[in-house]
């Protein structure tokens, strides 16, 4: 019975990640024996600053954001390799404040975000193994692919600048590595965020998005199986905004730092996160806490 919590907590990896390009996400990559299946509730406050591209009339924007997700998961063999797949679906609330045309407006949005689904297979290192043969396995170097998809059927309304559902579709294919030494893991991925267009912003009008290039890394120190901390960071650049034709003057140039702590309860796990901008040219400044829950079966 104690291995199999810790083989269950070893699987709250299985996850569906979000595909924005500010994420943080510790253990992507942390194999588990095929079968298991992970139910997630989460939730987030981040508060901050948010620069918009200036052919948008909003400055001074100051956001609250309070964020809940559930999600569910499975990890299942793919060509004889591990693989999980996971979609969450997220609820929010914000409220913005700034200055529209030189004058104070604030706004409040409550509703369903856009969904998130994510599949992701390892090439090298992890071959899909039953619970009794993850028993004997030891970590070391795995290399794997990830693809993260946003669908669009979040709350939206194209007479407002400000929306929680996006309008259009992302996709964020992703490399990824990590290294296990010891009771150290060095976990890191380069992905592309690749936008559809929103042909309904602001009234009818088009906004454009280029790609954006992402990069993550993560130092973990694992306490004991499924209990253990990570260090985190990301950077991302790109993005620039064409809207109606007109070319936005600035992109994303953007980086985050934070922690997690994840402490397991035998099929269960919580994870607690804390992040901060540790550079933002156009976007959310935030500050964010998160906490996950997680449960395990199989």
């Amino acid at each position: 019975m104690a291995l199999r919590s810790a083989l269950a907590v070893l699987a709250i990896s299985i996850i569906a990640a979000p595909v924005s390009a500010q994420d943080l996400v510790p253990g992507a990559y942390i194999p588990a024996p095929v079968g298991i299946n992970v139910i997630s509730l989460v939730g987030s406050v981040n508060k901050g600053d948010v620069t918009f591209d200036p052919v948008l009339p909003i400055d001074d924007g100051r956001a609250t954001i309070f964020g809940s997700a559930v999600s569910f998961g499975r990890s299942f063999s793919f060509a004889g390799r591990y693989a999980n797949a996971g979609v969450g679906v997220p609820i929010v609330r914000g409220h913005l404040n700034g200055l529209v045309a030189g004058q104070f407006m604030e706004a409040t949005r409550l509703g369903v975000a856009d969904v998130q689904a994510r599949i992701a297979v390892n090439l090298y290192g992890a071959r899909a193994m039953t619970l009794k043969e993850f028993a004997q396995y030891r970590q070391s170097t795995i290399l794997a692919i990830g693809l993260g998809v946003s669908i669009p059927v979040g709350r939206y309304d194209s007479s407002k600048f400000i929306n929680i559902g996006t309008n259009r579709w992302a996709f964020r294919p992703e490399l990824g590595f990590s290294r296990r030494r010891g009771h150290w893991t060095f976990e890191g991925d380069v992905g592309m965020v690749v936008f559809t267009d929103n042909t309904n912003f602001v009234n009818g009008g088009l906004r454009q998005q280029a790609p954006v290039v992402t990069f993550q890394g993560h130092l973990i120190y694992n306490i004991r199986s499924g209990y253990w901390i990570a260090f985190d960071a990301n950077f991302w650049h790109g993005g620039r905004v064409t809207t109606n034709g007109v070319p936005g003057t600035e992109e994303q140039h953007n980086s985050r730092v934070g922690a997690t702590l994840a402490v397991p309860f035998g099929r269960q796990q919580w994870r607690f996160a804390f992040s901060g901008g540790a550079h933002t040219r156009l976007g959310g400044d935030f500050l964010s806490f998160g906490v996950s829950y997680s449960y395990a079966w199989w």
